[in-house]
C-alpha cells in the first residue's frame, strides 16, 4: 500500500465484501458531504431524516475518491469511483473491523457519565506525544462515530483511544466488541440520562459493557470513589477483564491522588500510579482534570508509554473547545474580560466541578465579578427540577447567575436576591441582558446541556465588534 494511502479499492472492497469497478486510493474515510476532505472515501449513510446517496455527487465533485454505496445514485457520472457493498452502515463496521484488525496499536476505550471526552483527549495528548496516536475526533462516540475513528485509524498507529458514549443500556457493548481495546476506562457513574434509567445502578451496568470487548488479559480502569465501583468491577471480572485498577482518593486505589494544589490556572499533584511516586502539572484547573489525570497516567504505563514523560506532557494540556476553554476579551469599557467556555454539556457533578473552577478564577480587575451562565441540563428525568434547584448552594464562589431555560428557573428563584442577574426563556433571549451587565474585569462562565444552545452565547461573546459607522452613513 502507497505511503499515503489509508485505503486502496481492492482493501476497502475485500473488507466490506464489496465491489469496486475503478482503482482508487483514500487517505481518509467521512460520512459527512459538508465537511469532506480531499481524497477521502465517503460513505453514504441512512438516518432518520436523511439519506447520504443523495449528497454522492457533491462528494465527488469536492474531491472525495471514491463513494460507498448500497445503490448507484442516478445522477452520477459513467465511470464514478464507486465501492457497492449490501448495506453502507454495516460495510462502514465492517471496515472499522479490518481496520481494527490490521493496527498492532494497543487500544484504549474511555466512557463515563462526566468527563470521558476530557480524559481522552488527555490521553490522546499524553501517548502522541510519544508516539503515532489515532483518537476520536470531537465526540464521534456512537454507533457511526466509533467505528469511523477506527476506519479512519492508520495501519502504522502505535496507541488509539476511542471514546463510546451511551443514552441507552446496550448501545456500548457492540462498539467495545468492534473496537477490541486492551484496556478501558469508565471515568464516573452519576444521575445523567436518567429519564432512559430506572436508577443510577443502571447506568453503572450500561458504562461497564465497555468491558465487553476487552482482549485477553484486558484491564479495567474505574473511578475507585464512585459509590458504584464494586459493581462496575465485578462486571468487569465477568466480562473477562484480567486486572481492575482503581484511580482516585479512596486508600485502596492503585492510582492514588495524594495531594493536589489547585490554582487559577492549573493543579499541581502528586500522586501514585501503580506503586511509582509521582508529581506534576495539569495546565488546566480543577479535581476534575486531577482525578481523571490518575485513569489517564494508568492506562499510559499499560500501554507501555513512558509515564515520567506523560507526566510532563499533562503540563501543556489546556481545555478543549466548549468544555473549559479560556478566553481573553477586550471590553466596550476598555477593560477585559476573561470567558470560560464550558458550553458543550451538562449534568449536576459537571456544573458542580466548573462552579469550582470559576469560584477559583481571578477577576481582571477589582471591580471584577464571577458571574455564571447557565442554561438547562436535559435528561435528567422527573426529578429534573429538584436536580437544577440543588446546584444553588454550590454558587457561593460565584457573585452573580444569568440563566436560560424553563428548568433554569428552579435554580434562579433558589438563589438570593443579590446573585440573581437574569432569567430568559432560552440562550438566544438571555444575550442581550447579559452584555448589559458585563463590565471589564468580570470572569464569565458559560455552561448548559447542548440541546440548551448555551453556544449561541459564547459566540456571540466572540465575534469581532462591528465597525463604528459615521455620522452621515459613510
Amino acid at each position: 500500500m502507497e505511503a499515503f494511502a489509508l485505503w486502496t479499492s481492492a482493501e476497502a472492497a475485500r473488507a466490506t465484501q464489496g465491489g469496486s469497478e475503478t482503482f482508487w486510493t483514500a487517505s481518509g474515510v467521512s460520512i459527512d458531504s459538508r465537511a469532506i476532505g480531499f481524497g477521502d472515501l465517503f460513505v453514504a449513510l441512512r438516518g432518520p431524516n436523511f439519506d447520504g446517496h443523495v449528497f454522492v455527487a457533491d462528494a465527488l465533485a469536492k474531491g472525495a475518491a471514491a463513494a460507498m454505496v448500497d445503490r448507484v445514485p442516478e445522477t452520477l457520472p459513467p465511470g464514478a469511483n464507486l465501492l457497492l457493498v449490501k448495506d453502507t452502515f454495516q460495510a462502514l463496521n465492517d471496515l472499522a473491523a479490518a481496520a481494527r484488525q490490521r493496527c498492532g496499536a494497543k487500544v484504549i476505550a474511555v466512557t463515563g457519565s462526566v468527563g470521558k471526552t476530557s480524559t481522552k483527549e488527555m490521553l490522546r495528548h499524553v501517548l502522541a506525544d510519544q508516539a503515532a496516536t489515532h483518537a476520536t475526533t470531537g465526540n464521534l462516540n456512537n454507533h457511526w462515530g466509533v467505528p469511523l475513528t477506527l476506519a479512519r485509524m492508520p495501519v502504522d498507529s502505535r496507541f488509539a483511544v476511542i471514546e463510546m458514549g451511551m443514552n441507552h443500556a446496550g448501545e456500548i457493548a457492540p462498539l467495545s466488541r468492534l473496537a477490541r481495546p486492551q484496556s478501558a476506562i469508565i471515568t464516573a457513574v452519576e444521575a445523567v440520562h436518567l429519564e432512559n434509567f430506572a436508577s443510577i445502578a443502571g447506568i453503572a451496568d450500561a458504562k461497564a459493557e465497555i468491558f465487553a470487548g476487552l482482549e485477553p488479559g484486558g484491564v479495567a480502569i474505574v473511578n475507585r470513589d464512585n459509590p458504584h465501583f464494586a459493581r462496575i468491577a465485578e462486571a468487569a471480572r465477568a466480562a473477562g477483564a484480567a486486572t481492575v485498577i482503581g484511580f482516585g482518593e479512596h486508600p485502596e486505589a492503585q492510582a492514588r491522588l495524594v495531594k493536589y494544589a489547585p490554582h487559577a490556572d492549573c493543579s499541581c499533584v502528586a500522586a501514585e500510579i501503580l506503586g511509582h511516586p509521582m508529581t506534576f502539572k495539569i495546565g488546566a484547573p480543577g479535581r476534575h482534570w486531577v482525578l481523571n489525570a490518575l485513569a489517564v497516567l494508568a492506562a499510559a504505563q499499560i500501554a507501555g508509554a513512558d509515564l515520567a514523560q506523560a507526566g510532563m506532557a499533562l503540563a501543556r494540556i489546556t481545555a478543549p473547545k466548549g468544555r473549559g476553554e479560556r478566553h481573553v476579551l477586550s471590553w466596550r469599557d476598555g477593560g477585559d474580560i476573561e470567558l470560560i467556555d464550558d458550553s458543550y454539556n451538562a449534568s449536576p457533578p459537571s456544573m458542580r466541578a466548573a462552579f469550582a473552577v470559576l469560584a477559583m478564577a481571578k477577576p481582571r480587575a477589582p471591580r471584577g465579578r464571577r458571574i455564571a451562565v447557565l442554561g438547562d441540563m436535559l435528561e435528567l428525568g422527573p426529578d429534573a427540577e429538584a436536580a437544577h434547584a440543588g446546584l444553588a448552594q454550590d454558587l457561593s464562589g460565584v457573585d452573580l447567575v444569568f440563566a436560560a431555560g424553563p428548568l433554569m428557573r428552579a435554580l434562579y428563584e433558589a438563589l438570593p436576591a443579590q446573585k440573581r442577574g437574569h432569567l430568559a426563556a432560552n440562550s438566544t433571549e438571555l444575550i442581550q441582558p447579559l452584555r448589559r451587565a458585563i463590565r471589564g474585569g468580570d470572569v464569565l462562565l458559560v455552561k448548559g446541556s447542548h440541546g440548551s444552545r448555551m453556544d449561541r452565547i459564547v459566540e456571540d461573546l466572540l465575534a469581532p465588534a462591528p465597525e463604528p459607522r459615521a455620522a452621515n452613513g459613510w
